[in-house]
C-alpha cells in the first residue's frame, strides 16, 4: 500500500509533468471562513483560470501567511489535500474590515524540460517578447533542450481599499483600487515586483472566471498597469518572468506570479 506522502510525491512529479504542456499559473480560491474566523482557501494549479487541474501539496509552500486586521504573520495552516487542490486556513481569526487582508504562498522552485513541440505554446501564452525569442533561437541552433527552473507564487486580496503593501515573497503583484468592494467597471492599478524592485515593460493578464478572453497590458517604468474590470466575478492578475539563467546560460530561469480578487456587480443607477 503507497502511504499519503510517497502519493503526494507522486501525484507532484506527474503534474510537473503535465505542466510543461503550457504556461501553468497557481492560484487562490477563498472558501466559507470557518466559524472561529479563520480565513480559509483552495489553492492549486491550472493552465487556465479559474480551472484547477493538478495536485498540490502543502510540504510544497515554502513561505506564507495572511496580513491584515487582527492576522498574524504565521504560516498558512493546512487543512487538507483534494485531488486539484490543497486547502489551507489562516493561522488566527481575521477581519476583512479596515485595511483588509492579504494572504500570500510560494512555492519550492521546480525544474523542467519542456518538449519541443510544446515551447511556442509556452511563449504566445506568456507574451514573450523577441528577445526571449532570440535567445531561444541561438540554444536551439546550438541542439540544446528547454530546460528550466520555474517558482511560483500566489496572493489574494479580502477587503481593503487603496494601494496594497508587498509581502514577503519574491514575486509580487501590488493592487491599488479606489473603493472595496471592487465593482464591474472600476479601474484598478497594479504593481508587479521582482525581489522587491519594479517589472518594467512586463506583459500581465487579467483573467475573469465568466469571460473566456483575457486582458494583456504591459507594465511601465515603474512596474504599473492600469485595467478597467469590465464584469463582476472572480479575478486573476497573472504574469511570468521568464529569463536566460544567470548561473547557467543554456538554460533558462522563470517567476510566476497571480493576484486573485472579486468584484461586485456596478452599483445600481437612481431612477
Amino acid at each position: 500500500m503507497i502511504k499519503p506522502p510517497l502519493m503526494r510525491a507522486c501525484a507532484a512529479l506527474l503534474a510537473a509533468v503535465a505542466m510543461t504542456a503550457s504556461a501553468h499559473d497557481t492560484w487562490f480560491e477563498p472558501l466559507p471562513a470557518t466559524p472561529g474566523g479563520h480565513a480559509v482557501f483552495s489553492l492549486g494549479t491550472g493552465t487556465r483560470f479559474p480551472v484547477y487541474e493538478f495536485p498540490l501539496g502543502y510540504e510544497y509552500l515554502v513561505a506564507s501567511g495572511c496580513r491584515g486586521e487582527g492576522a498574524n504573520a504565521a504560516p498558512l495552516v493546512h487543512v487538507e489535500d483534494r485531488p486539484a487542490t490543497v486547502v489551507v486556513r489562516s493561522a488566527a481569526p481575521v477581519s476583512t474590515a479596515g485595511p483588509g487582508l492579504s494572504c500570500w504562498a510560494q512555492l519550492q522552485p521546480f525544474d523542467v524540460e519542456v518538449p519541443p513541440e510544446k515551447i511556442e505554446v509556452y511563449l504566445r501564452e506568456i507574451q514573450a517578447g523577441p528577445a526571449l525569442r532570440a535567445n531561444w533561437a541561438a540554444m536551439k541552433a546550438r541542439g540544446l533542450p528547454w530546460r528550466e527552473r520555474y517558482t511560483k507564487h500566489a496572493r489574494i486580496e479580502l477587503g481593503g481599499s487603496g494601494l496594497r503593501s508587498a509581502l514577503p515573497m519574491g514575486m509580487d503583484v501590488l493592487l491599488d483600487n479606489p473603493r472595496w468592494p471592487i465593482r464591474a467597471g472600476d479601474v484598478l492599478g497594479f504593481q508587479v515586483l521582482l525581489h522587491g524592485a519594479p517589472m518594467a515593460n512586463l506583459p500581465v493578464e487579467l483573467v475573469g472566471n465568466l469571460s473566456p478572453l483575457g486582458i494583456w497590458r504591459k507594465t511601465d517604468a515603474e512596474g504599473r498597469v492600469r485595467i478597467t474590470v469590465p464584469l463582476a466575478g472572480r479575478w486573476i492578475v497573472r504574469g511570468v518572468d521568464l529569463r536566460v539563467s544567470p548561473k547557467n546560460p543554456d538554460e533558462w530561469e522563470s517567476d510566476f506570479v497571480t493576484l486573485a480578487f472579486e468584484v461586485a456587480p456596478a452599483a445600481r443607477q437612481g431612477p
